[in-house]
């Protein structure tokens, strides 16, 4: 059974409230979204990196367990959840795309096999560090473009539930989402 949207944007307001036991209602209605979400990222992500060593479930528990430990935050809705989500399962693979550019470059390097080295292809992760500082560098210029990225490319959201989640019109997404990828194409060539 899919949850309503408005019972999970209740549960997510009681939480925000302090009220605990939300949260432990909350768990099994998001959690099949939050792993849908997860997909999508690993199956951009593994374009980008051959042979990720991160697997779905554990990008789900990591982005979730970053989710409870949010301080006083104050969710408004189903939609601004999980782009919260979203961005935070992208900031977990960039982070550990970097972990292993560091590894590359020799720092806290470790002795593993031929096989195991084989695993991670260092020429993809770069692209994803690329993609990330292109990211960083169009949300100083302008953050919604950088957001409807993140919900689109990384989240795997429809246009509908990215205009949902910011709170602008269907239109403004598309627009946006062109202009963005026009400028983080041009970004990543330079």
């Amino acid at each position: 059974m899919v949850p309503s949207t408005k019972e999970v944007t209740e549960l997510l307001l009681d939480w925000s409230d302090g009220n605990q036991a939300a949260l432990d209602r909350l768990t099994p209605l998001v959690y099949e979204e939050l792993h849908r979400l997860a997909h999508q990222h690993m199956k951009r992500e593994r374009r980008y990196q051959q042979g990720h060593t991160m697997q779905t479930s554990a990008l789900v528990n990591e982005a979730y367990l970053r989710l409870i430990d949010q301080r006083n935050a104050h969710w408004q809705n189903r939609a601004h959840f999980f782009s919260i989500a979203s961005r935070l399962m992208r900031r977990i693979l960039v982070d550990h795309a970097r972990s292993h550019q560091y590894a590359k470059r020799g720092g806290g390097a470790l002795k593993v096999s031929l096989d195991e080295a084989a695993m991670v292809s260092q020429e993809r992760a770069a692209e994803l560090v690329a993609l990330d500082d292109a990211l960083t560098s169009l949300a100083a210029v302008d953050p919604r473009k950088c957001q409807v990225v993140e919900l689109r490319f990384f989240g795997g959201m429809s246009v509908e539930e990215t205009a949902e989640a910011l709170g602008v019109s269907a239109i403004t997404v598309k627009r946006d989402w062109s202009t963005a990828k026009a400028w983080l194409h041009r970004a990543m060539k330079a």
